[in-house]
């Protein structure tokens, strides 16, 4: 592919969702110039800017999101439309979609819209600043009276991330300034010498102040960031339905040393605690998101990378609580993962937090969006049993064009918008290309283009394209699983020296000077962890960054949930007219099933098998299933026997 092929145009930063030019401290930071080419996550980029993000117009009149607004602008008189006081927040993160795509090309459509909310938004914004249609339709005059679950912080939160993201690429201010006086209602109610002490039931402002200030350069900003989050955990919220731990408010953030709560909550919390370590330097603070990291990594995060085994609180289980059938594994989950370990990733520079990126975007984010753009999926479990089939809706696993609450899809829309910025990262000495995407990735004096077919081909080529005179790093991450990797350099093979999950050359670069990365793409078999109750003895299927899954659609003669498996043989061959082009494995095992009516055992009374068979199944991707039927699927399938391929890391 030439240059001159990929999406859209080379962009400077500061444009994407996190700037760090200026942090006090960070070991990463976001590269000057990003942007996809084609290929794989090209594709879905695509997709998003044509359907998803347009059809986000017609999904937000429909529902009411709009005429929510026009009557809190005094537009309109009918009465409110949905009962969630969060629905502003979707309108918010359509504009920050809208404004990320802006970065490549003009879309009429998408800024006419904009432009129409902004004007709304506007008109609706109270005197004082306050401006949430919910409150003001339903409860006029009343400011900040439900702390737990009105959502005022949250959508204040999501504004500002819109506005930030339309003044840097736009350079249109504004929705900032539309921010701005909200963020001045909420320092004279619950800042420093405001009315009250209060912190937010939802997470997310914390993250946003920090980049408000990032952007402005207002101190307050920042210190009222600082202020929410050293207020949290200290039970202002009361216990509620679920406990204080549900919101992060039992116990102090730099004394947290878990995991807890509502999922989505915690991650978004994660993400503003590591941007006040990054803007503040005070090392308390990472302390305590690497210890949250690393409980939520290690203990509960399913296969896939997604996370919140619970459905009555959508929260974080006990550790090893990680059953496939039950699996939440909300997509604002997966996309609040993705946001907190890349942000961790800059801060420290640990290749532990690029792979968990690579584990959530390949498998648990991108399953919650279907194929052809228009479906979205609230939640992602591992398993589907036949008797759950056909079950949709918010609580479904399957697609829906928008939802009761569609946090999800306008949170995967702008996720697609900005996917460039998570690729690369720039280090005082050069450039750390951590996630394998075609493009062209760099700053004013070392850029690189990337080719590759990864997921599905492990071949990665990157070009110099500009270099500066003296030496410089390109350093390029080695996936956990990626035993046997080779290393070229302008065609010369090269030792693969690993240092703690990066290959790092450093030399004089010329502009066309290639580095040629192979990473095998072997079938790997991955036992569960025996600490996993609900799939002790099982075994699941991966290819290179790609989690497996045997679906109805493919099988439909065999009653996934009723068999055990012994894997004899798994081949692998590209199929280019499946479901968009993906590589399939073509297993042969042995399948132990019941007989007749009698309750299923794998074993009889003499430890024999009741019966077996040999079949032919097929897997698919996981992103991919869904997109055929509304049937059975599985990841974790039983095995009586250890497999006979290695086993891989569990979960």
């Amino acid at each position: 592919m030439s240059v001159d092929q990929s999406r859209g145009h080379a962009h400077h930063a500061p444009e994407g969702p996190v700037d760090l030019t200026r942090a006090r401290v960070a070991t990463l930071r976001p590269v000057r110039f990003a942007r996809l080419g084609a290929g794989f996550w090209g594709e879905r980029a695509r997709l998003n800017a044509e359907v998803g993000i347009p059809s986000g117009i017609e999904r937000l009149r429909a529902a009411g999101n709009v005429e929510n607004l026009q009557l809190a602008a005094a537009r309109a008189t009918s009465g409110y439309r949905g009962d969630l006081p969060f629905l502003d927040s979707d309108v918010y993160k359509w504009l920050e979609a809208a404004a990320f795509e802006a970065r490549h090309g003009a879309r009429p459509d998408l800024e006419a819209f904009s432009a129409e909310l902004i004007a709304l938004l506007a008109e609706a914004q109270q005197p004082d600043g306050y401006l949430q249609s919910y409150f003001q339709v339903n409860r006029p005059g009343e400011r900040y009276v439900d702390l737990q679950w009105g959502h005022d912080l949250y959508c204040a939160g999501h504004l500002l991330q819109a506005a930030i993201a339309r003044a840097r690429v736009l350079g249109d201010e504004a929705l900032l300034g539309i921010g701005l006086r909200f963020v001045d209602s909420i320092v004279a109610e619950l800042g420093a010498n405001g009315k009250r002490e209060g912190v937010g039931g939802h997470p997310e402002i914390e993250m946003a102040l920090v980049e408000l200030y990032r952007l402005t350069r207002d101190a307050r900003h920042l210190e009222l960031a600082q202020l929410l989050i050293d207020r949290r955990g200290h039970g202002l919220l009361g216990a509620g339905r679920f406990g204080s731990a549900y919101w992060q408010d039992d116990v102090p953030v730099r004394e947290t040393t878990a995991g807890r709560g509502h999922a989505v909550r915690q991650l978004y919390l994660l993400c503003g605690v590591v941007d006040a370590y990054l803007e503040t330097g005070e090392e308390a603070l990472l302390a305590a998101a690497e210890r949250q990291w690393l409980d939520i990594a290690a203990h509960k995060t399913y296969l896939t990378g997604g996370q919140g085994a619970r459905h009555t609180d959508e929260s974080f289980g006990d550790a090893w609580e990680l059953p496939p059938d039950r699996a939440y594994c909300e997509t604002c989950a997966a996309i609040g993962s993705i946001m907190a370990s890349w942000r961790l990733l800059l801060a420290t520079g640990k290749a532990r937090y690029a792979e968990l990126i690579e584990r959530t975007l390949y498998n648990g984010f991108l399953s919650g969006a279907s194929l052809d753009g228009e479906g979205y999926r609230y939640v992602n479990p591992l398993q589907v049993r036949h008797s759950r089939a056909g079950v949709a809706g918010d609580q479904g696993p399957y697609f829906s064009r928008w939802f009761r609450c569609a946090c999800c899809p306008p949170n995967v829309m702008r996720l697609l918008a900005s996917l460039e910025d998570y690729v690369c990262a720039r280090r005082d000495d050069g450039l750390v290309l951590h996630q394998f995407v075609s493009g062209d990735y760099g700053d004013d004096e070392l850029q690189v283009h990337v080719e590759t077919g990864y997921p599905y081909n492990g071949d990665i080529d990157v070009t110099v394209v500009r270099a500066p005179e003296s030496a410089a790093t390109i350093a390029l991450r080695v996936p956990q699983w990626a035993v046997g990797a080779t290393l070229k350099v302008n065609g010369d093979p090269q030792p693969l020296g690993n240092e703690d999950g990066w290959l790092t050359l450093r030399r004089s670069w010329r502009g066309g000077d290639r580095i040629e990365m192979g990473l095998p793409l072997a079938v790997r078999m991955t036992r569960a962890d025996s600490r996993v109750d609900a799939a002790r003895s099982a075994v699941a299927l991966e290819r290179g960054p790609l989690v497996y899954c045997v679906e109805e659609a493919d099988n439909p003669d065999v009653s996934l949930e009723e068999i055990a498996m012994v894997l004899s043989a798994a081949a692998a061959e590209h199929d280019p007219g499946l479901l968009g082009g993906v590589t399939p494995l073509h297993l042969e095992v042995e399948l132990t099933v019941r007989e007749g009516d009698e309750p299923w055992w794998p074993y009889d009374a003499d430890g024999a098998p009741t019966a077996t068979l040999r079949r032919s199944l097929r897997a698919i991707p996981f992103y991919t299933w869904g997109n055929r039927t509304h049937g059975a699927m599985r990841v974790w399938m039983p095995s009586p026997a250890p497999p006979s391929a290695e086993a891989g890391s569990t979960r």
